[in-house]
């Protein structure tokens, strides 16, 4: 009975290209696997031949052959001196490019140096350090590579072996059916090496837990969620890894006078109700710790916004500042005296055209209702 042709196996057309060719028995393998297929006595015939197919045409060389010469290829002995297709290392491929490189582990890769963890630090400044800047000094405690056995983990004078079990491999493999199965090496757990006389200090693992104490410069302009990088100032890495690096978030404390909102700064004045109406001169703080002298409008209204430019933050990355923006608010008079309400009433008495917004207000008001019970 003469064979199919392993293209027509694949459901692909011939010349398909290597990355369609695992695609194709990815998704034929699963399907036709025994395991899926239970009661099924072709299951098991059908997927040794997809296996078959696939490793001839994942060969680029025997590809070639078996387009130019079709089954006779390997027939006779023009198989380049194997006994016939490797259904395990077949399937095993596939698994390796579906799961090999999980967690960062390629084949064989288990092993090698592992960069540390980055580490976070929180740290809360005021509103006027972030508008200066500041030297700042944290304490932080993070893993270091031991200093006896220079993170190797293994006494002094003496060095890791290979592991006899994976040569070093960090993985082992067993052959299940028609899977071969990668599992981490029992005997190192990965590492690739063992380690007989471990270091008495960090008992084997190669780090200390230790507290250093780091200065940070916090450049002027920093606002709520900036990060700061130190580089290498992380978690020492494991078997002589990188470490990794320590990521400085700012938070900046809200104020009892300002209010930021990015580069400018808000700051709401209570101003006397007699100051709002005659006009006059105040005194203002601004961010720096400096003063200005604001002029007031005679009839100014609660909501009335004033800008100071240039006196809000600086920028992070420049040299501009945004601006303070005072907004007055006209305070009530309170706790009269008997005179000063007298004086309130006769006021009150002969102002008519005194609070043009009122009566605006109010004569929409008595024109609404008369439309209402119209």
């Amino acid at each position: 009975m003469s064979k199919r042709d392993f293209y027509d196996q694949l459901g692909l057309s011939k010349g398909a290209s290597s990355a369609e060719i695992k695609k194709a028995f990815r998704k034929k393998a699963m399907e036709l696997h025994p395991d899926r297929n239970k009661g099924d006595d072709t299951a098991e015939a059908k997927f040794k031949d997809v296996n078959e197919a696939y490793d001839c045409l994942k060969d680029p060389d025997k590809k070639a052959a078996y387009d130019r010469y079709g089954h006779a290829a390997f027939e006779g002995g023009m198989g380049g001196g194997r006994g016939g297709p490797d259904f395990g290392s077949a399937f095993s491929d596939v698994f390796d490019d579906l799961f090999g490189d999980f967690a960062g582990r390629g084949r064989g890769g288990t092993h090698r140096p592992a960069r540390g963890s980055d580490l976070r630090y929180n740290l809360s400044v005021s509103l006027e350090e972030a508008y200066l800047g500041k030297q700042e000094t944290i304490t932080v405690n993070a893993s270091v590579n031991c200093d006896s056995c220079s993170g190797t983990g293994a006494e002094s004078g003496t060095e890791p072996s290979t592991c006899p079990t994976c040569s070093g491999m960090g993985k082992v493999r067993a052959q299940q059916g028609f899977f071969t199965v990668e599992r981490t090496c029992p005997t190192c757990n990965g590492r690739g090496n063992i380690i007989t006389n471990p270091c008495n200090t960090c008992s084997g693992s190669g780090r200390q837990q230790r507290e250093r104490s780091l200065s940070v410069n916090i450049p002027a302009g920093v606002e709520t969620g900036t990060r700061i990088r130190l580089a290498g100032e992380g978690e020492a890495g494991s078997r002589g890894g990188p470490t990794g690096d320590l990521y400085i978030f700012i938070e900046v404390a809200d104020h009892d006078i300002f209010e930021r909102e990015g580069p400018n700064i808000y700051c709401r004045i209570p101003v006397a109700m007699a100051t709002a109406a005659l006009g006059g001169e105040i005194e203002v703080p601004t961010i720096d710790g400096g003063k200005s002298r604001v002029k007031i409008p005679n009839g100014s209204q609660s909501g009335t916004q004033m800008r100071l430019k240039g006196k809000g933050m600086p920028g992070l990355r420049s040299n501009a500042k945004g601006d303070l923006f005072l907004e007055i608010g006209v305070e009530t008079p309170v706790n009269l005296s008997a005179k000063q309400k007298e004086l309130l009433k006769e006021f009150e008495t002969l102002g008519k055209n005194n609070s043009p917004e009122s009566q605006n207000f109010f004569g929409k008001v008595k024109g609404f209702w008369e439309g209402m019970k119209g």
